[in-house]
């Protein structure tokens, strides 16, 4: 009877992912949890425009969430997401996600409304998104490409929120998200290479 196996390399690389995943899942959860319990104190912490103090944001903000209903509406994307971004490469896809990280903060820093503030880790779900469909047509590895397909037949539709015109909605945390997103997969992709995995 003939048997495969799974490399080990590629079973650690599954865990790896699965556990960071879950580990900054379970982060935002305790996070805001331990913010709805003292009355909200970290929603003042993320990004604010053009002021000094709202740079801290830039750092932060993707770790906090506006109440359980924005959170559980990114929960699911962040973990998913979250997942195929570091499944392919761990080490790549914490450079990815910290790229996505930084020039979504500073872009909303620079270009967002005067006197808002904003916070959530949708920067990071529209950077993923982007991230994976770029990157497999830059890499030209087929099971990238496979990813890239799959993650914009399934999120294209939300990449709508880069708009304008929803209140409340952070589209300059999504937009830019969105731009480190497609740089995180240009300085993570490498020079192109044909693979036949």
């Amino acid at each position: 009877m003939a048997r495969t196996t799974v490399p080990a390399r590629s079973t650690d690389t599954w865990r790896d992912a699965a556990l960071v995943t879950g580990a900054f899942v379970a982060l935002l959860w305790v996070l805001e949890i331990v913010d709805a319990a003292t009355g909200h104190p970290l929603d003042a912490y993320g990004v604010q425009p053009r002021s000094e103090e709202g740079l801290v944001g830039v750092l932060v903000a993707p770790v906090l969430h506006f109440g359980f209903d924005h959170l559980v509406s990114n929960t699911v994307p962040v973990a998913v997401l979250g997942f195929l971004a570091l499944v392919t490469g761990l080490a790549r896809g914490l450079l990815a996600t910290a790229i996505i990280w930084l020039v979504g903060g500073l872009g909303v820093w620079l270009f967002a409304g005067a006197q808002t503030t904003h916070a959530g880790a949708s920067v990071l779900v529209f950077g993923w998104i982007v991230f994976l469909v770029v990157r497999g047509f830059l890499t030209g590895r087929r099971s990238e490409i496979l990813i890239g397909v799959v993650v914009f037949l399934l999120y294209s539709g939300a990449l709508l929120g880069v708009l304008p015109g929803q209140p409340g909605v952070s589209w300059q945390g999504h937009l830019f998200g969105a731009i480190g997103g497609a740089v995180a997969a240009r300085i993570t992709s490498g020079r192109r290479r044909t693979s036949y995995e």
